[in-house]
Parts: C-alpha cells; structure tokens; sequence
C-alpha cells in the first residue's frame, strides 16, 4: 500500500511537473488593435475622456490576458491617428485639446506592462465610394500625384517601384520614431495588391526597370524599401523593433495545398528574406487559413526564420458569421500548434473580437496563459544584460498593502522589471509560475498583502530595451504574518 501511495506521489509530482512546463516563461502575445473605420476603437462622436476611457478599458482586459505587445494602427490609407505634419488625420477620432492617440495609446500600455508597437498600413491610399468607369480614370487620376496607380477601378495604391513612394514611406517612419516612444513599429501591405499580377505599373518599369524581369524587378522594389527602412529606424532608435505582417504563406510547398496565393510568388514580399539578410528583426504573418494550408506553413516560417521571432497571426476573425463562421477549436488548435511547432508566439486579429469573448474565445487565451511571459531577447542587437537592480525592499506601506520598490541599476538608459516571488531564496526564473509581474515601469510595485502563518522570498531583475534580462537582485523575505513587520 506505501509503495502504490508512492506512485501516486510521484505520478501526481510528474504531471505537475509537465503542467508547469507546458506554459512558457518567453512568448510574444501580440494583439492588433484597428483604428481603421474605428473597428476596434474609437467610437466616432464621442468626447476625448470617452474615448480614451474606451481604449484604457480595452488595454485593462489584454493587461488581465497576459498579453505583451499591442500593435496600435497608426496609418491607414493615407490618414494617421497620431500628429503629422505630412499626411492628415484620422476623422475617427476627436481631435479636440491636441489629444493624440499614439501618445496616449504608448503611455498606456506602458503603464499596464506592454509594448507598443505602431502598426503602419505602408501601400494601400484612398479608396473611390464606387468603381471609376475607365472613360473617367483618365481625368481622376489628374488629382492624385504620379507615383499613385489605380487598382481594379477603385483602390488608390503607392506604387512601390517609384522613387516618390519610398520618399514618403521613409519620411513618415522618420516622423514616428522620432517623435514616440514606441517599442517597434511594424509594417503591414508592404506588398504588391492582392492576387493582382495587373497592377499598372508597365510606365515605371519601363523607366526603371533596368533590364530586370518584371517579378523580380518588383520583388526588388520592396525589398529595397525594407532595407532602408530598418536601416533608417536603427540609426534613429537602435531598439525599435522592425517587423512585418506578410501574407501567411511564404513561398509554394510541395508537400501542401497551393492556391495560388503566396507572399513570395504572388505579392513580391520576400519575406523570409529579410530575416535572413538582418533587415528585420520579427515577423508576424496573417496565417488566417486552416489545417493543411496552416500547419505546413508555420513549419516553413519556423525553418525560415534565421533565429528570429516568427509569430503566427490567428485570425480570429474567421469566427465571425459574416466571415468563415469558424468554431472558436479551429483558433484553440492553432493556439497549440503554434505553441508547440517552436514559433516564438501568437499574435491575434482583432482585438474587438477578443473583447467581445466571440464564441469564448477571450475563455480560451484566459486559460491558454495563466501567467505573464517575458519577451525574447534580440541579441542580434545587443546582447549585454544590464546590471541587477539595487536596494530591493519589501514591506506593508501605509494602506497596508504589500509595497516592493527597487532601485536602477544605473541611469544610462530606461528598463523594465520583472518581480518574483518564491519559498526558496532561488527563484527559479524558468517557471513562469514565480512572476508577479513583467514590464513594470517604474521602480516600485504595490500589491494587496495576504495573511498567513508564511513567508516568501521576493526579488526582481531588470531588462533593457533589446528584452536582455539582469541576474536578479539580492532576495529579500517577506513574513505574511499580520503580526510581523
């Protein structure tokens, strides 16, 4: 009988084991936030406390999720949500008291423990109410600068292989990271249109061609305008993180299905290539399909991604009944397979539909991370941890909750911590289990305090901005007893 309760003891122990291990310590927990049409936010007609108060509320419930990085639209179609001095701004948003969104939207998510990431529509600009008759293109196009091409009779797009369109896209990338504090910034439809080998561009190639084939000419154009882009932002802010949202497909497999449908052959978006060449630093692909057009690609990214962060987009979305009305287990499966394939994590469109908990999916990403992860490090950057945090203290303030506070390292940069918690005076940083909380900004925590004949241990590490993590400070014991200081 003691050998079978043994057994048990060490098959329970075992499984708790495998529990803890199933839930990373580092992933990207990436949610995209639309502006455009105020899908996501803001609701037009609203005053600025009220959208503001709308947006806090939605940050609150991906800081309650465990997410780690939200990607703010920035741009869309030639309009921004933040201040620009080049192109105009949104109409969705009340404008009143120089309220600006990106500023607000950073300083948000900061506070909750989340980057920040400007999320920039790059090629798409604006778009007729109804299809232009060919007799009248002529005369529309007189109102729009040279560099732009009209798509399928409606759709205003930048033609990516003339020299005005990489002006335009560098100057505005310019004006947003030197003016925010962003974490990253990412571009999305840096792309050839959709599916459209007839994009009328035959003038440009013409003049700029240079004897290039007109597949590879374009696919040049774009991965030109990449390499300057990162080069541009990297001179500027060596931390911003460069990435983008590429098709979900890079190139043909001939081991899957093919639609026709792929960022390599079909948009001219190298995608992988960046990674491989240094010209990007993370990629998020809109990986909105299933099952044999899902799983075989993620694997390709994976093997693809030149030790960088490759994160699958799971189109929520598709749940939608004026979508593909999907059930919420073909995203539960993508969450796993994601998680299990070595991807670095899972990035979620859209956010409203999380909010929403659309057919219990917000259930499903409360359960899917029980515990707050720390982003991965990119050494490609920088990979020098900083020192460890100073004069760690912790005690019951005046309001009697617990109070942890901590001084920098040093002053020569901004950091973010990490708080753990432990029986042990070693914290075991792998298991995501022990940490209170992660990307705190500030030197201090406050905490309600629970009482009982315990104690733990407490400490905290500091990161940079490239996500390099300090060895923790000297731990410091706490005894909940309420009648012990």
């Amino acid at each position: 009988m003691r050998k079978i309760r043994g057994l048990i003891l060490c098959l329970l122990f075992l499984l708790s084991v495998a529990l803890s291990a199933q839930y990373p310590t580092v992933e990207i927990r990436a949610v995209w936030l639309t502006t455009s049409w105020g899908l996501d936010w803001p609701t037009q007609g609203k005053t600025v406390e009220q959208q503001k108060s709308e947006l806090c509320d939605m940050l609150d419930e991906f800081r309650k999720l465990n997410f780690n990085i939200v990607f703010f639209q920035v741009r869309a179609r030639g309009t921004t949500f933040y201040k620009s001095a080049i192109e105009p701004q949104s109409s969705y948003f009340n404008k009143k008291g120089g309220f600006d969104p990106l500023t607000f939207a950073v300083e948000e998510c900061h506070k909750r423990g989340m980057e920040c990431h400007a999320w920039f529509v790059t090629f798409p600009m604006n778009q007729e109410r109804k299809p232009i008759p060919k007799n009248k293109q002529k005369a529309a196009a007189k109102k729009y600068p040279e560099h732009y091409k009209l798509v399928k009779n409606q759709q205003w797009y930048m033609d990516p292989g003339h020299p005005k369109t990489k002006e335009r896209i560098l100057a505005l990338t310019k004006e947003i990271v030197s003016n925010y504090d962003i974490d990253g910034i990412q571009y999305d439809y840096i792309r050839y249109p959709n599916n459209d080998r007839t994009f009328p561009d035959n003038d440009t190639f013409k003049k700029y061609g240079k004897g290039k084939s007109l597949h590879d000419w374009r696919r040049d154009n774009i991965n030109s305008l990449v390499d300057e882009l990162y080069d541009t932002v990297k001179g500027l802010k060596p931390w911003v993180q460069v990435s983008s949202s590429p098709l979900g497909r890079y190139k043909v497999l001939p081991h899957a299905p093919n639609d026709g449908w792929t960022a390599y052959e079909t948009v001219f978006q190298d995608a992988a290539g960046w990674l491989q060449r240094g010209k990007h630093d993370m990629l998020f692909p809109m990986m909105y399909y299933r099952e044999e057009l899902f799983e075989p690609f993620v694997v390709d990214w994976v093997a693809n991604s030149n030790g960088r962060p490759v994160t699958p987009g799971l189109g929520v979305y598709q749940m939608l009944k004026s979508e593909k009305d999907w059930p919420l287990k073909d995203i539960t499966k993508q969450m796993d397979y994601t998680r299990q394939s070595g991807a670095s994590g899972q990035a979620y469109f859209r956010a409203k539909n999380i909010t929403e908990n659309l057919k219990g999916v917000k259930d499903s990403i409360r359960a899917f991370y029980p515990y707050q992860a720390k982003l991965p490090p990119l050494t490609w950057l920088d990979n020098v941890s900083p020192n460890s945090p100073l004069n760690l203290q912790v005690y019951r303030d005046d309001s009697g909750k617990l109070h942890i506070a901590w001084e920098a390292p040093d002053d020569t940069e901004d950091f973010t911590y990490t708080v753990y918690y432990s029986s042990d005076e070693w914290v075991d940083m792998s298991d995501p289990k022990y940490i209170i909380a992660s990307g705190i900004r500030g030197n201090s925590i406050t905490l309600p305090v629970s009482t009982g004949n315990f104690g733990f241990y407490y400490t905290v590490t500091a990161s940079d901005r490239f996500h390099n993590e300090s060895v923790p400070a000297f731990a410091a014991y706490f005894s909940h007893s309420k009648y012990e200081q």
